[in-house]
């Protein structure tokens, strides 16, 4: 038998959320907005559910130049409820909060039959009719095996829409703020109320103003910058497990994670490189001090990169960088001394004088060469400037943010090269994947404060997120070009979830705990199988899903779309496998789980597992009763071999769901025939055996070899 694929989402969870919007308010807005006309609200959903791109059209230069489909960018902007904008020198950040309708998967077993649904439960849309009946009466029918009363399941599922919260954090280029402001204004279900305010920051926060209240009719009121960016960033390393990572070229993977959890954080150094540079000393969530900058920053790099290059644009800065060979134009330590320099401890691939080789007469010198001298020498710059800092105040994390990073691959191997020098391998660089919102969750953060939104736990939404998209040139195939980061969009959306989340208190230590057995970042020839068996098993999920909603007219329509945007995002992922942070068979299931629920399917395979629970439980009593006549010895082989034989029954396994759907009748016993015999591929059991035997006597689960 092969390898088991991917498991589909189980019943076993009793709620699950996909994410069709409604335009219900939140419980801070006022009264008159939740009394929203009812047809107008259902004509909007219809709209957002079709899904139709739609394109601005207003007569500016802008407008014509950006196609916005409603279902991609913006999303959710029927049910917007407030607003916060970081403008940059380039780049804006809009984050905005809105409510969205989820289709939950409910169960309700025999013994709760008068349960009511959740509090929050808009309305109720039951997908099993059956009566339930007792386990005590399946058991005394005598049924096994697959071949269960279907009239009377043991439980029933019903499919129920809820509300939940999410926040979306949306980010462009300046070039297209009006248009985008424009669209923002057009597709909001709701007109923005009466001095009602939205929270900026960053430095076109003043220049922007007048355009933001005409075009949205809210105050704009400016945050402070450096606050903000604290806040945004201690909430990113809160809420999202594997937001920093360090960055190491031509490793792989070249991205490698950390899975710090506050208060482990703090305290660390936060180094934001704009058009200058502000060195942050960070001690708890409200705790800061600026120790440190440098007028030497990001401006400076394009500045001057401007007049030795003639290109304009920053991202066609850093793409010379990337082409270039920076000792063409630098003096390296062996252009002086002929080699290393052992007495300093100087090698000779060490740069010894920043464009050094200028001054020679007769010589031109290319500008991708230049353009990468110049970002070694800011780079270089910056991370002495960060390690000593860390230095002075004994700290070893220190963060780097800023539109100077913008996940470019030569900008933090420089970075993280300068830091390891500097500081001797004492003090590590890291970088996060979401630096670029910083500004705008802060700016956000401030303007919700009275929801205390830090009183729950969010959770990155694969589905409409874009990931990490960094890809190194050298790495990248005749067929496949890097994204243009011109005119394109990027998204983070973030669920808020049901229960606020802590480290297991039973840990020993939770900042080195690892849940997955297999890091697909690093093993590339697993990496490959899984995905391989994610695609493999697309088309039986999508037939899974419309087979779970047969009465539902556009099912067909919605598995399709699902299977588009879980197509896509396998193609991501194999293009940049570290997208959203390491990459393991647990954060597949979660991708295809967030698209799921994208499109109404809160769980495809409930109806097959609620058969497949219904006979396990019909067959318990009598497996139970056959156990107890059993041997001490023969009793602890029995168990085995029905966890092995109780493992197989997978779905998501390809050669198990084969077996299942042309044999109906197979069941426990037939799976326990099919076992191989010892030994295993992974035979411990002669250990374990031993282990039980010598369990403590005063154990309050012994079962004691001694009372057979």
């Amino acid at each position: 038998m092969t390898s088991p694929a991917p498991r589909p989402p189980s019943p076993s969870t009793t709620t699950t959320t996909t994410t069709t919007t409604t335009t219900t308010s939140m419980a801070s807005v006022e009264a008159e907005e939740e009394g929203e006309d009812e047809e107008e609200e259902e004509a909007a959903r219809r709209r957002r559910r079709q899904g139709s791109p739609g394109r601005v059209t207003e007569s500016s230069d802008y407008a014509r130049s950006i196609e916005l489909p409603p279902h991609e960018v913006f999303r959710n902007l029927g049910s917007a409820k407030r607003f916060a904008i970081d403008i940059g020198g380039s780049l804006t950040k809009l984050a905005y909060y809105a409510t969205v309708q989820h289709k939950v998967t409910r169960v309700r077993s025999f013994e709760n039959s008068t349960e009511t649904s959740s509090a929050t439960t808009t309305s109720s849309t039951s997908s099993s009719t059956s009566s339930p009946r007792s386990l005590g009466t399946a058991a005394d029918s005598g049924r096994t095996g697959g071949d269960g009363d279907a009239a009377c399941p043991l439980y029933e599922i019903s499919e129920q829409d809820e509300l939940g919260a999410r926040l979306h954090f949306v980010k462009f280029e300046n070039a297209y703020i009006e248009a985008c402001l424009d669209f923002i204004r057009a597709h909001l279900s709701l007109p923005p109320a009466h001095g009602r305010a939205i929270r900026a920051t960053g430095g076109g926060a003043h220049k922007y103003r007048e355009l933001i209240h005409s075009k949205l009719g809210l105050r704009v009121d400016k945050e402070d910058e450096i606050a903000c960016l604290i806040k945004g960033c201690n909430f990113v390393l809160k809420n999202i497990p594997e937001e920093a990572f360090s960055f190491v070229r031509h490793g792989e993977p070249e991205f490698r994670f950390q899975t710090l959890q506050q208060p482990d954080s703090f305290p660390y150094l936060l180094v934001n490189i704009g058009s200058g540079v502000s060195v942050i000393k960070v001690d708890s969530e409200d705790e800061f001090e600026r120790i440190g900058g440098s007028s030497i920053g990001g401006r400076t790099f394009w500045g001057l990169g401007a007049l030795l290059t003639k290109t304009m644009t920053f991202d066609e800065l850093l793409q010379l960088s990337a082409r270039g060979q920076h000792d063409a134009v630098d003096m390296l330590v062996r252009d002086i001394y002929g080699g290393s320099c052992d007495s300093l401890g100087l090698p000779g691939d060490l740069i010894a004088s920043s464009f050094g080789r200028i001054p020679a007469p007769g010589q031109e010198f290319a500008k991708e060469d230049m353009a990468k001298s110049l970002l070694h020498m800011i780079s270089n710059n910056i991370g002495q400037l960060a390690s000593l800092y860390a230095h002075t105040h004994s700290l070893r994390n220190v963060y780097f943010g800023g539109f100077f990073i913008r996940e470019h691959p030569v900008t933090m191997h420089t970075i993280s090269f300068g830091i390891n020098y500097w500081s001797k391998g004492k003090v590590q660089a890291l970088f996060l994947r979401h630096e670029g919102y910083l500004g705008a969750i802060g700016a956000f953060l401030k303007g919700a404060e009275e929801d205390n939104p830090n009183q729950y736990s969010w959770g990155e939404n694969y589905a409409g997120s874009s990931g990490l998209r960094s890809v190194t040139p050298e790495t990248l195939t005749p067929t496949v070009t890097p994204r243009s980061r011109s005119g394109t969009f990027d998204m983070l959306e973030m669920d808020r979830l049901q229960l606020k989340l802590v480290a297991l208190p039973l840990l020993l230590q939770p900042s080195a705990y690892r849940p997955d057995s297999v890091d697909l970042t690093t093993d590339a020839a697993a990496r490959d199988y899984w995905l391989a068996c994610f695609t493999a098993s697309l088309e039986g999920v999508v037939r899974r899903a419309v087979a779970s909603q047969p009465t539902l007219p556009d099912v067909t329509e919605r598995a399709e779309k699902f299977r588009q945007k879980f197509s896509n995002k396998l193609e991501t992922l194999t293009l940049q496998p570290c997208a959203y942070g390491s990459l393991t068979v647990r954060s597949l299931l979660d991708t295809r789980e967030h698209c799921l629920l994208e499109f109404d399917f809160p769980d495809p395979y409930s109806k097959v597992k609620q058969v497949e629970n219904d006979a396990a439980l019909r067959r318990l009593p009598p497996v139970l009763a056959a156990l107890d006549r059993l041997s001490w010895g023969a009793r602890q082989m029995a168990l085995v071999r029905g966890l092995l034989a109780g493992n197989v029954f997978d779905w998501g396994a390809q050669a198990v769901s084969t077996v299942l759907e042309s044999n109906p009748h197979f069941g426990f016993e037939e799976a326990k025939e099919k076992l191989q015999e010892r030994p295993w591929l992974v035979d411990d059991y002669d250990a374990w055996e031993e282990r039980m035997r010598v369990r403590p006597t005063d154990s309050p689960h012994r079962d004691s070899p001694h009372r057979d």
